[in-house]
């Protein structure tokens, strides 16, 4: 939702007022680190510190400039993963060290030390083909794999470290003291470095542990394409920064914001990946605190050895060098060595875990809007859908539903009745309803919400020690501090039916406006000097603010239903960690064009960052969009993973059925295809969910050797088998496709016909619809008909639908459960079946032990992409059973062979033989 007061900003005002936020220069930890460039205090190790231990290697490092060492530590992690950790030895006070995001404290193997000498240290890890070599001074890392350099750390002598001091008696302090006794800056540097204190236009920020910023760079060894770090509206490769435009992670509410800038928006994974074709690697830099990211890519010259003595070959090979700086915390750092993508996904989902299986429902269509006025509104929008024949799952609510503002409350004249409403519209129709909770809560002493959480001090605090209030949608805000475990436990309890006055068990959760939003706030969001849990402030816990509501919020759905059923919460502002919770979306987007092309890489950003539930607004939640725009978005989101059609109050009512006959028709069949494809993503959240791999993914994920597909970021992957291109511009009536892989076959999604083309193949296309291409060698599973929901849906038969490769074999699975509950994961109440066909056998067997999950559904058709011959016989042999002749037509010019009237059970095995 639009950021803005009530009584004095309009959510019309469509233009992001940037002068509210800051540039780069005006960021005064990133003016320090800037400040001192070459020549800044190099470091060194200290040989007579090195310990080693069972779990690492930890010495000291020293600059002569400073007086105090500091501590490394260095892990090697199960998994290909290494860990960096600097901090001061003995720091005037703990320094902030991120808790709850890692879902474990990672297991160590043990280093060996192979050399120590005066100049180098060379540690051999548990995998034997790799080394890491710790230059004694200036002090580097590098991390060798089969003798080959793929990473460094500190090449470019940036690692920048701010140790905590004592409160000056003035604000004219130095930034530490050297050690003559002497200082490194004037007054004005002082003031203009914002050492104790940091003024940005009206706001002051006093720093009560003064300057503790942190840096470090590391160097990518043969690398020229970059990935990750969301969110930004900006391109899938990451691009080269200059001194006024860097890579900002920092939460903030930006309303429309601006496409193709760096600036940070609502959520925070510090996450880099790194590409090549023979190797894929990341960086993930631990730090919840504000952090900018550097990028340069440069030529860079390797000695290459020769049999012959004294003469040497010399290669020039590509470099990126990533210099990550955040305002606070420590240096804690992760290395995925992959070596593929999938390696990398994997390694990320072991340290912060892996997207949550989100129940069926929420994979299905959802229907939003600031907002369905009251409670026979949202009955005509409801049976609106069933008049037009559109499948829909959930109806939102936004904030004008509650009482004034003030969350878990309805609004007694408009909706008087929510539990009639949820049961007799809804529930009656196996529909689901989501509402909106806001971290702020309005100040009201008659407002139990209120009334408690002050009492149990349970709101942040300003640093005089008062509960910290601003201006938000009800007016004047008290912030709930969801750092404190307490306070979550609290608000987990706020969920209970009988707390949560008219809500009901298919009611379910929206946390928006959690950066969190302060409307009159420095860049709209809390004082850095806000104290949290801890006496920890602000500066420290920014990033991780919406995440810990969003893990509040999931928390209080699963214990309301007795920890049996799953969760549904959807966040606007996320961290590292954040895909075990929920869904998140891009926010508050624009109804313009530009703003759905750009949704592809931030999505398809998201998704390599771990966060597979994500979505963009469809349609654009500022402004009206033109009919054309409307409908190629419908195109767009219906194979996207999260679904929802939103927008902002100022806009024209835009129901999928507002824009004439045709257009309704097309976005009928649009939301349709996606409800046959169910079976399909359902089983592909569960991949996610168990293997890391993301539901949609790059075009160089799938094919991580072919260089054309390194910077595609208008089409994309939907699991291993569709390719899905949108189309992003008005009247187009031909798009130019990459089809990877020199090996593929690929066929037509809906005529089935085989697309012979390698490489790039111009496809017509009409406003019907957008092209979707189904790889040879996989098997999608799709249900033959739709329902009202995804609940009408349990029963129905499913097709399969395999397209051969060139070895004319395929494969593909099918995930099934109840849909909603956790029996799948406590008492391993699932089916995966796996299908594949081969030398002329279609077969079906479990995939995963012995299955618990019973269901009376059927396989009823097979269809088969790619099949050159026409058979004579097909004949089904059912485990335990008979053997029985199967009907089938041929389509001899598209080659397609469809088996009919089958009636194979899904939980049992078979196969089908055709002669």
């Amino acid at each position: 939702m639009a950021s803005g007061s009530q009584e004095t900003v309009s959510v019309q005002d469509e233009a992001v007022e940037e002068s509210q936020f800051k540039t780069c220069r005006q960021i005064a930890f990133y003016r320090r680190q800037k400040h001192l460039g070459p020549g800044k205090p190099l470091y060194r190790v200290l040989p007579d510190t090195v310990e080693l231990s069972n779990s690492n290697v930890r010495f000291q490092i020293i600059s002569e400039e400073y007086k105090d060492p500091l501590l490394v530590e260095v892990y090697e992690i199960e998994g290909n993963i290494f860990r960096l950790k600097i901090n001061e030895i003995t720091p005037l006070k703990p320094r902030y060290e991120v808790p709850d995001v890692l879902i474990k404290e990672p297991s160590s193997l043990r280093l060996t030390i192979l050399e120590k000498d005066a100049d180098k240290l060379v540690l051999a890890c548990a995998s034997k083909d790799q080394q890491l070599h710790i230059t004694i001074n200036p002090f580097q890392i590098q991390f060798v794999s089969k003798d080959e350099m793929v990473l460094s750390i500190n090449s470019n002598d940036l690692l920048y470290f701010e140790q905590l001091q004592p409160p000056p008696q003035t604000r004219t302090s130095m930034l530490q003291e050297k050690k003559d006794g002497s200082t490194n800056y004037s007054k004005k540097d002082q003031d203009d470095l914002g050492l104790w204190e940091e003024k940005f236009g009206n706001f002051l920020d006093i720093k009560a542990n003064g300057p503790s910023s942190i840096g470090l760079d590391f160097s990518l060894h043969g690398f020229q394409h970059v990935y990750g770090i969301p969110q930004h509206a900006e391109t899938l490769l990451l691009k080269n920064t200059s001194n006024e435009d860097v890579y900002r992670l920092y939460n903030l509410d930006v309303f429309g914001y601006r496409i193709h800038s760096k600036m940070g928006i609502y959520g925070s994974v510090p996450l880099l990946l790194a590409h090549k074709p023979d190797r894929t690697i990341g960086v993930f830099w631990l730090n919840s605190s504000e952090t900018l990211v550097e990028i340069t890519t440069k030529a860079a010259m390797k000695v290459l050895p020769s049999q012959i003595p004294d003469v040497s070959k010399q290669r020039v090979l590509p470099q990126t060098d990533v210099c990550w700086m955040s305002e606070s915390g420590i240096i804690d750092s992760f290395i995925l060595m992959g070596p593929s993508p999938f390696d990398i996904f994997k390694q990320y989902a072991q340290l912060t875990g892996t997207q949550a299986l989100p129940p069926l429902f929420s994979l299905g269509y959802h229907q939003c809007r600031w907002n369905y006025v009251d409670e026979k509104d949202v009955e005509g929008v409801d049976t609106g859908f069933d008049v037009f024949n559109i499948p829909y799952d959930v109806m939102w609510l936004d904030i004008e539903h509650t009482d004034g503002k003030r969350y878990f409350t309805w609004d007694k004249e408009t909706f008087g009745n929510p539990k009639r409403m949820q049961k007799k519209i809804l529930m009656k129709k196996k529909r689901k309803l989501v509402v909106i909770l806001d971290p702020h809560i309005k100040v009201d002493p008659l407002y139990t919400i209120y009334s408690q959480g002050k009492e149990r001090g349970y709101f942040v605090k300003d640093r005089k020690g008062g509960d910290f209030e601003g201006i938000c949608w009800p007016g004047s805000s008290s912030y709930l501090d969801f750092t404190n475990p307490k306070v979550r436990d609290w608000y987990a309890e706020l969920f209970a039916f009988k707390t949560y006055k008219g809500s009901t068990e298919i009611l379910f959760a929206w946390n928006d406006m959690n950066e969190p939003s302060v409307f009159r706030g420095a860049e709209l969001t809390m004082q850095k000097d806000a104290v949290h849990y801890g006496n920890w402030e602000h500066r420290e816990v920014h990033n991780l603010y919406g995440f810990y509501q969003q893990m509040a919020t999931a928390e209080g759905l699963i214990r309301r239903s007795g920890n049996l059923e799953r969760p549904f919460v959807l966040t606007r502002s996320f961290f590292a960690g954040s895909q075990r919770y929920g869904a998140v979306w891009t926010g508050d987007n624009k109804a313009e064009w530009s703003y759905l092309k750009i949704s592809i890489p931030m999505l398809l950003t998201l998704s390599i960052a771990g966060i597979s539930f994500c979505g963009a607004d469809v349609g654009g939640f500022v402004g009206d969009p033109e009919p054309e725009l409307f409908v190629r978005w419908y195109q767009a989101g219906a194979l996207q993973p999260f679904f929802r059609g939103h927008a902002n109050m100022h806009t024209k009512r835009r129901e999928p059925w507002l824009f004439g006959e045709k257009n309704t028709q097309i976005i009928r069949a649009a939301i349709k295809e996606r409800y046959s494809l169910l079976p399909y993503l359902y089983s592909l959240f569960y991949q996610a969910h168990t293997t890391a791999e993301p539901v949609m993914r790059p075009i160089w994920v799938e094919f991580p050797k072919q260089l054309e597909a390194f910077g595609i970021e208008d089409e994309y992957m939907l699991g291993k088998a569709l390719l899905v291109h949108p189309v992003t511009e008005p009247k187009v009536t031909t798009v130019s496709i990459l089809l990877p892989g020199s090996e593929e076959i690929w066929y037509d999604f809906r005529k089935f016909s085989c697309l012979k083309t390698q490489g790039i193949l111009k496809i017509p296309v009409t406003l019907d619809n957008i092209p979707v291409i189904q790889r040879g060698g996989t098997i999608i599973p799709l249900k033959t008909s739709v329902g009202k929901s995804t609940e009408w849906m349990v029963d129905v038969p499913y097709e399969l639908r395999a397209a051969l490769d060139s070895k004319e074999s395929a494969a593909g699975e099918l995930y099934l459960d109840d849909g909603h509950s956790f029996q799948y994961l406590h008492e391993k109440q699932f089916l995966l079946r796996k299908f594949t066909f081969y030398q002329n056998v279609f077969s079906s067997r479990h995939a995963d032990g012995d299955p618990r999950y019973h269901t009376k559904c059927k396989v009823e058709q097979i269809t088969i992409l790619g099949m050159k011959k026409q058979p004579s016989t097909v004949t089904a042999s059912i485990h335990g059973g008979k053997n029985k002749k199967v009907a089938f037509t041929y389509d001899a010019k598209n080659s397609v062979l469809i088996l009919q009237k089958l009636s194979l059970h899904v939980g049992k095995d078979w196969e089908l033989h055709i002669q």
